[in-house]
């Protein structure tokens, strides 16, 4: 299974996360359990950027050159380092940045950080403040958009997308009455009063529980914050339910992958259901917590394999696969058979054991989080492909999905086109699908997820 990866940076950087949301999306790639942080519960001490008051913030006047204001005008949130003809030497991540074209004249108004790759985030335009009711507008506006998505059946989703919601370096995803919100840009260390303030008047959660980027954690203005800290209300150690288009499923808030959850993949997860057939036999690959499994059972699949690397995942799609046994007839009828091990050498035993299915969800971790990583990708997603082809009976349907932003969805397709090929398998793509309507890309480095949908012959 979803995220996020997510803010792109230039050359072979590691790509942040605020823009692509679940970007990690997919199964366990390594051994052992879902990288994380250790968190600290409770209320931050006073005195932390949570709680305490917020160091004195200045204003930093920042001359572009010509290829930042080139961006800026067209409404790129981004700002690099190669694209600022000058800047204070003294500003300090969180200070406003008042942005300047090539002619002195003012353009927009940021977030500055000297510490990252993006030196300064748009967050607002000429006139215009950067405080805690800008970030009400935000929030009320991210949370129209999603009046379609949030209903009785699905209390789990994104309520904010980082920039593609005009709130760069900013996740937030509901998980019922409980919040988790992502910083992903030291920046907005010091406005983090101003922000949680802003999602209490607009969302009114039970719970708010702050995750912290690695790059976050580490920065200096976090030194009395944890990733995995509850900032607003209690919460137990352990994990939160919710429902996505009527499935039950548990995201662990403090420890797990992202914010505890892959939202991103939930339309293509319940367009599987509806192209899964009674009685088929289903694979799902990079299984993860078992988000494509349970649609497959739900849909009257009569035997359903999850195959991932991590016991600790698979763990948790056998309790998802229990949860909702117990309220659905469907659930409770499909055979689910849970396999531990490497996807490549799986993929490849099962073939060799004579197994084949009507249905084959691939859906690996990002296999190119740097430039220099997308051929090896590409080579990987076809590999898979291969693999997965070889599997699917015909007429089947082969299910082949990517979140890595480094690989552009044609290059995906082709990549898995000859995979399938190479299998010796004749195929029609019956769709090409992307990532939920509550992650919207509205700038080009947020389309990371999507998926090919194939009928074998």
């Amino acid at each position: 299974m979803a995220a996020p990866p997510d803010e792109q940076t230039p050359g072979n950087a590691e790509a942040p996360d605020d823009v692509l949301g679940d970007a990690s999306a997919g199964g366990t790639l390594a051994s052992g359990t879902p990288a994380s942080g250790t968190p600290a519960s409770g209320t931050p001490a006073s005195g932390t950027p949570a709680s305490g008051t917020p160091r004195v913030l200045r204003t930093a006047s920042v001359r572009l050159n010509r290829a930042g204001e080139v961006r800026v005008r067209r409404g790129h949130p981004w700002i690099f380092e190669d694209m600022i003809a000058r800047a204070p030497a003294t500003a300090a991540a969180g200070d406003v940045a008042t942005l300047y074209d090539t002619r002195n004249r003012l353009v927009a108004v940021g977030l500055f950080d000297p510490s990252s790759p993006i030196r300064v985030r748009v967050w607002a335009g000429p006139g215009e403040r950067i405080d805690e009711a800008l970030f009400v507008e935000r929030l009320t506006a991210s949370v129209a958009r999603r009046a379609s998505v949030a209903s009785a059946r699905t209390t789990g989703y994104r309520v904010v997308n980082g920039p593609n919601d005009a709130m760069p370096g900013v996740v937030l995803d509901r998980y019922d009455r409980t919040l988790v919100l992502k910083l992903y840009a030291a920046s907005l260390l010091p406005h983090l009063p101003s922000l949680v303030r802003a999602i209490e008047q607009v969302l009114a959660p039970d719970v708010l529980v702050l995750r912290l980027s690695r790059a976050v954690a580490a920065h200096e203005l976090a030194a009395q914050l944890a990733d995995g800290v509850t900032i607003l209300g209690a919460l137990d150690d352990g994990p939160v339910a919710f429902l996505e288009n009527g499935v039950v499923f548990e995201a662990d808030p403090l420890r797990g992958q992202k914010t505890g959850f892959f939202l991103d993949q939930r339309d293509n997860r319940a367009l599987l259901e509806r192209r899964t057939p009674q009685g088929a036999r289903v694979l799902n690959v990079f299984a993860y917590s078992g988000g494509f499994s349970l649609y497959a059972a739900r849909a009257g699949a009569s035997h359903v394999t999850s195959l991932d690397l991590s016991p600790h995942a698979l763990a948790q799609a056998e309790r998802h696969m229990a949860l909702n046994a117990q309220r659905d007839a469907r659930v409770a009828a499909a055979e689910h058979r849970s396999l531990c091990g490497d996807a490549f050498a799986e993929l490849q035993r099962l073939r060799d054991a004579g197994e084949s299915f009507d249905v084959v969800v691939i859906d690996p971790p990002s296999f190119a989080k740097r430039a220099a990583e997308r051929e090896r990708a590409l080579v990987s997603y076809g590999r898979l492909a291969r693999l997965g082809a070889a599997l699917v009976r015909p007429g089947g349907l082969l299910v082949l999905a990517s979140c890595s932003s480094r690989v552009d969805a044609a290059s995906f397709r082709s990549a898995s086109e000859q995979g399938v090929s190479a299998a010796g398998r004749r195929f029609e793509v019956v769709d090409v699908t992307g990532h939920a309507p509550d992650h919207p890309a509205t700038i080009e480095e947020a389309e990371y997820l999507k998926a090919v949908w194939m009928r074998l012959r």
